[in-house]
């Protein structure tokens, strides 16, 4: 073998295993990326039942607090009565 044919061999060689090498890292990206589009969209999922849930508990709130007040007025008619029978006496 000539020394340029050696050069060309060993060039050959050399991208070769670079060739080989890139492929090698692509893959493993692609698999990183694929496993990341899977997260991606379990969060999307888990971010969408959350809000869900959290007007859930806001619309819940907002009835025990109307549910309070109309408590609170009751106690508060009862107290003004029992005042009353209490004045009448």
């Amino acid at each position: 073998m000539t020394l340029g044919g050696r050069r060309l061999y060993i060039a050959a060689v050399n991208n070769e295993q670079t060739n080989h090498r890139f492929d090698l890292e692509l893959r493993r990206l692609e698999k990183r990326l694929e496993e990341l589009v899977v997260i991606c969209r379990q969060l999307q999922e888990e971010n969408t039942s959350l809000r869900h849930r959290q007007d859930s508990l806001i619309a819940e709130r907002a009835s025990l607090l109307h549910k309070n007040e109309q408590v609170k007025g009751r106690v508060e008619a009862m107290i003004g009565r029992l005042k009353g029978m209490e004045q009448a006496s």
